[in-house]
């Protein structure tokens, strides 16, 4: 696992064996930051990433200077390594809750300008996800919600829905507020 682009461009993160997370391959991470940097500033925004696993696309973001950035993992293993890795990295504005992200969206008061969510495929909910963020206020006016999940799940028919970007096995769907 790699930082593609920004301050900590091309380090290397070894997360340990027992780490359980998929993360996104390289491929599809570049591809969309190549999107999103057209579409935001992210020195502008503060951002979500739930479903964390390694936090690999928090520290993308962090790369990219945003301005801040939530990582939302409930598994006690990856949430220390993503505060480790940070804290190795010199990354300051990244902030790692150990939260079930459901209930954490649930709960939580704050709008972001952008939001990503990779929950595992087989997990219960995850086709809930847009509209818990939209019901819940979490996106802010402008701002971006990318879900990434299987080919098995369309999201074409939600009325915040965009448009879904393919890269391999990988499924991003936009949602714009």
């Amino acid at each position: 696992m790699r930082i593609i682009s920004g301050k900590y461009k091309g380090r290397s993160l070894h997360p340990p064996k027992n780490l359980r997370a998929r993360p996104t391959t390289d491929f599809a991470k570049e591809n969309l930051f190549n999107v999103l940097y057209n579409m935001l500033d992210f020195e502008e925004i503060a951002a979500l990433d739930l479903f964390s696993g390694t936090g690999s696309i928090s520290y993308e973001l962090a790369s990219r200077g945003i301005r801040s950035v939530t990582s939302v993992e409930i598994n006690a293993v990856h949430h220390r390594f993503i505060q480790e890795t940070a804290r190795e990295l010199g990354i300051t504005n990244l902030y790692a809750v150990r939260a079930n992200a459901f209930l954490y969206i649930k709960g939580c008061k704050k709008q972001f300008g952008l939001i990503f969510a990779d929950p595992p495929y087989d997990i219960t909910g995850s086709e809930m996800l847009p509209e818990m963020v939209f019901s819940n206020g979490l996106l802010a006016p402008g701002g971006v919600f990318i879900l990434e999940h299987s080919k098995n799940l369309d999201f074409s028919s939600h009325p915040k829905f965009s448009e879904t970007r393919s890269y391999g096995s990988v499924h991003f769907s936009f949602f714009k507020n």
